[in-house]
């Protein structure tokens, strides 16, 4: 709705915005359904091999089967609480951590090699050594989720917060300000971009964490579903 006291500039720019958005969303399904059309038309005319491609109907075939059978939303359900436990740890985590550094100078100098060291190694290595140590249970799985993403987290955290204004610092120290103070009013609030940025890329992040730890050692997920979907077609490509 175009509000009535606007000039007509503005209810012009409001809906040429308006017409962007929807030419946009157009566009998003149009380039979605091509490439369905294309691939279902591929895989019928024989373009490409329907038993190592699939197609989108086949695909629809298989949903249905597995929503009757009642299989695919519980797996689902396993992993996608796996994947939000192990956003909150990181997020909550990496944000109490991050501002414990900033606290503390002393504790950033000595921590800061351990940090970039751990961010630089292997997750799909670590998943099976801290299955080894904790066992094969949801815990580690969540674990592996944290280990993904949570130092990388930290140290970008870090960044951000090291990089605000330090005019604006200098003034709440000027005006007799704590240090809290300058964390709320301050820090915080200048890395809220940040903060969102992070959580984008980090849901993603603890979603291959949960997979990789789902491959290794589970009886349920999308990790499980993958590894058992893969053993079924190497044994009947073999069979043809």
């Amino acid at each position: 709705m175009i509000p009535d006291n606007i000039s007509a500039a503005q209810a012009a720019y409001l809906a040429s915005r308006r017409f962007h958005k929807i030419k946009i969303c157009f566009y998003r399904i149009l380039i979605l359904l091509v490439f369905i059309g294309l691939w279902e038309m591929g895989a019928r005319l024989g373009w490409i091999d329907d038993f190592i491609f699939s197609s989108p109907s086949k695909l629809l075939s298989c949903f249905y089967h597995m929503t009757i059978e009642n299989a695919l939303f519980f797996h689902i359900g396993i992993t996608l609480f796996e994947t939000l436990a192990s956003f909150f740890l990181v997020m909550a985590g990496s944000l109490l951590i991050t501002i414990l550094l900033w606290y503390s100078k002393s504790l950033t100098e000595t921590l800061d090699p351990y940090l970039v060291v751990l961010n630089s190694l292997p997750k799909s290595a670590l998943a099976p050594l801290l299955i080894v140590w904790l066992g094969a249970n949801y815990k580690t799985i969540i674990l592996t989720g944290v280990s993904v993403a949570i130092f990388g987290t930290i140290l970008n955290l870090y960044i951000g917060f090291s990089e605000v204004d330090r005019e604006k610092l200098k003034l709440i120290r000027t005006l007799g300000g704590s240090k809290n103070q300058a964390l709320f009013k301050v820090i915080l609030p200048a890395n809220r971009a940040n903060l969102i940025g992070l959580m984008k890329s980090n849901i993603g992040l603890c979603l291959v964490g949960v997979i990789i730890g789902e491959f290794i050692a589970s009886k349920c997920g999308l990790g499980y579903l993958i590894i058992y979907g893969s053993q079924v077609f190497t044994c009947v490509h073999k069979q043809i």
